[in-house]
């Protein structure tokens, strides 16, 4: 059969059909707004050109250092600048980020380190003891890289081979970066919860997280040159891609060590934050901040919030504090939230309680996934949108994970009858809006 005349004489080329990367968003940051803020911390202050400068230095550094393409750098860092500059030195020397959940012990880190086979990884000094015991079970040592940040307050005692600014230092500002040839090429590699034996690996790939940082703009019509606080850690899920979409949009990226209500609630009034993500416990500790420690703002904010409803008197606090509630969900293996309680105007007039209910609903899925339905699993037959009858919650689009590393047993399960299978079950409104009835994966670890 002749193939059609649009498919002829037109072949795709690099003039027209380009790798999606999120590293591209940095760099184009860099050059329309230089001298733009980009990062906050204490009393730290860097521009988007001094940041994507800092970047290239250390992708430099990694690989003369002899880190090589799809070797795996880890992290393990709260959110400080170098945890987000990460998200793009990392990649930009051709390396895959892992970035290492802080609350687990020196056996589960020590596994990860195993199983990722890390070359290096980046340690602050809080968190220095877990990484000496979890190397100490090592038999290939990794490059350890001390972290110094000038907010911790505890000791400051390095155990690595050098300092991040001292590696930084070895590293060239002009570095010759190459973008990924192929947008499937890994860019990152976030571990379960393992609630249920070995953590597995989740694998994360350019075109995804480029796409599923989009959607974060589309899903919260976030506008230009947002400030986001980082409450949510960015060992989760990539903090949930925001990194790159923070870049993409030119925003500041405003850290944080821990989450501390006070903290918080002095950071959205001093630094006019627009927007941060967290638990709902996070929005009960703004909540119930005592009235002497709490200050008010008058500038619009936004919140989303994920892993399990917040209850009718935690929505009511938090918008008689002036913080706009939006509910979304999404595993590890989607990079983070994938659907969205996409809110109706017409909800506005309802009673507090029935908000409430609403705003417990998964909801509908964001821009860049292409398919989510509530279906029977051996079937794959969707259920009646009912609001009853209980499916389990199955997803397709690219911001489905590459798989898990070593274990193609376990992704050819997860990814059966081209759908991924979250394990989450749920019922089908009729409107069409999901809502989780037992969730068997309530943490993005």
């Amino acid at each position: 059969m002749n193939a059609s005349i649009f498919e002829q004489g037109m072949p795709p080329t690099v003039a027209n059909h380009v790798p999606l990367s999120p590293l591209t968003f940095i760099e184009r940051t860099a050059s329309v707004y230089p001298d733009y803020p980009a990062v906050v911390h204490g009393t730290t202050r860097r521009t988007w050109a001094e940041t994507w400068k800092r970047c290239r230095q250390l992708a430099s550094a990694l690989e003369k250092r002899g880190l090589q393409p799809g070797q795996t750098v880890a992290a393990m860092l709260p959110n400080i600048p170098a945890m987000f500059e990460a998200h793009f030195g990392v990649p930009l020397a051709g390396c895959v980020l892992n970035t290492l959940n802080i609350r687990l012990d020196a056996e589960a880190i020590s596994y990860m380190l195993a199983h990722g086979e890390a070359k290096a990884v980046l340690v602050d000094p809080e968190f220095a003891p877990l990484i000496n015991e979890a190397v100490a079970l090592l038999d290939d040592k990794p490059l350890v890289i001390d972290v110094f940040d000038l907010e911790f307050l505890g000791e400051t005692q390095g155990i690595g081979e050098v300092e991040y600014e001292a590696l930084l230092a070895e590293g060239d500002a002009d570095y010759a970066y190459k973008l990924p040839e192929d947008e499937w090429q890994a860019i990152s590699l976030n571990y379960t919860s393992g609630t249920t034996g070995k953590p597995k690996g989740v694998v994360y790939h350019h075109r995804g997280a480029y796409l599923n940082a989009v959607s974060n703009i589309l899903e919260w019509a976030m506008p230009h040159h947002p400030v986001y606080l980082w409450t949510l850690p960015m060992f989760h899920c990539n903090g949930w891609c925001f990194p790159w979409t923070i870049a993409a949009n030119a925003g500041v990226s405003v850290c944080l060590r821990k989450v501390d209500p006070k903290r918080i609630n002095d950071l959205i009034v001093d630094e006019k934050v627009t927007h941060f993500s967290g638990a709902p416990i996070v929005l009960n500790g703004l909540v119930n901040l005592p009235a002497d420690q709490k200050r008010e703002f008058d500038h619009p904010v936004k919140v989303t919030t994920a892993g399990a409803a917040p209850p009718a008197s935690v929505i009511a606090g938090v918008e008689k504090l002036g913080i706009e509630v939006t509910h979304v969900y999404g595993l590890t293996e989607v990079y983070g939230p994938v659907t969205v309680c996409a809110w109706r105007e017409s909800w506005n007039e309802l009673p507090l309680e029935a908000r409430a209910k609403i705003k417990a609903r998964q909801g509908v899925r964001y821009h860049m996934l292409e398919a989510l339905c509530v279906a029977d699993p051996l079937t794959l037959e969707p259920v009646a949108k009912d609001g009853e009858t209980i499916g389990e919650i199955l997803m397709r689009g690219n911001n489905v994970m590459k798989g898990y590393l070593k274990n193609a047993e376990a992704s050819e399960e997860a990814l059966a009858g081209g759908w991924y299978h979250t394990g989450d079950l749920a019922v089908w409104h009729a409107d069409g809006y999901i809502e989780i009835k037992d969730r068997s994966n309530l943490d993005f670890s």
